[in-house]
């Protein structure tokens, strides 16, 4: 049973859960697991529903598939930020603001933003728009949490230089996983479904290979069980259920 001083410290944040928008994280192993793609169906379901969705920042990669999902929603501008010479486009996050929506989309949410923009991380955009009350989805690869980033360079020898804290899917409302056999990632990646032929033919002769792919695919879904379990024990104590529930063994 919760001690009554757990009850009440949970209640502040039960209350600010109560003004804050939802945060959805879609979580892949890998580009073109189909994470955006996925995040823009759901989109569009909700909108069929008559919510209020826009997009922030989309990343099509010049995927057909992923582009033609875009059309019928709300696209927010970017915004254009010049630094040292060269021309950036970053999700303009005061424009978001001020359109306030009910569900924004953010794809790509451990990039770094180009010098000038208002925060130095998307993540801390998405941090910023959830706590103003609006509800975002976002997609995610496993690699980019910084708790991953040494494992992930020693199997793929790729340095991961775009990371975001863990803390971000600890306080996220909803992880869902976004999974793909390894084979058919590199069937698709062959078909010029994930990157461009000339650097798909790349990508699959390093950071592609099966292994590589086979061993990031086994950290998602042992990260994301991680998390389901943690989930589990807070349901069960929040709700003084006697446990635990012998699931983990049995999964």
């Amino acid at each position: 049973r919760p001690a009554p001083e757990e009850i009440l410290a949970r209640v502040p944040e039960e209350e600010r859960r109560r003004q804050r928008g939802y945060h959805k994280v879609f979580l892949g192993f890998a580009a073109g697991v189909g994470k955006t793609y996925e995040m823009l169906t759901e989109a569009h379901r909700r909108l069929q529903r008559g919510e209020d969705i826009v997009v922030g920042y989309v990343e099509t990669h010049g995927r057909k598939g992923t582009e033609e999902q875009i059309t019928g929603l709300e696209v927010i501008p970017r915004k254009t930020v010049e630094y040292r010479g060269a021309t950036f486009e970053e999700m303009d996050a005061e424009a978001v603001l001020r359109r306030h929506p009910a569900l924004v989309l953010v794809d790509e949410l451990a990039h770094t933003n180009a010098a000038g923009c208002r925060h130095t991380k998307r993540y801390q955009d998405v941090i910023e728009l959830v706590d103003n009350g609006i509800s975002v989805y976002t997609t995610l690869n496993v690699q980019h949490l910084e708790s991953q980033k040494d494992v992930v360079e020693k199997i793929t020898g790729v340095r991961i230089r775009e990371t975001l804290p863990d803390s971000m899917l600890d306080r996220a409302d909803e992880i869902e996983l976004i999974d793909i056999p390894p084979d058919e990632l590199r069937k698709r990646l062959a078909e010029g479904k994930v990157y461009i032929p000339a650097k798909a033919e790349l990508a699959a002769e390093r950071f592609f290979r099966k292994g590589n792919i086979t061993a990031l695919r086994e950290m998602a879904l042992r990260y994301t069980a991680r998390l389901v379990g943690t989930n589990l024990s807070d349901y069960m104590s929040s709700r003084s259920i006697k446990g635990p529930w012998k699931t983990g063994e049995r999964l």
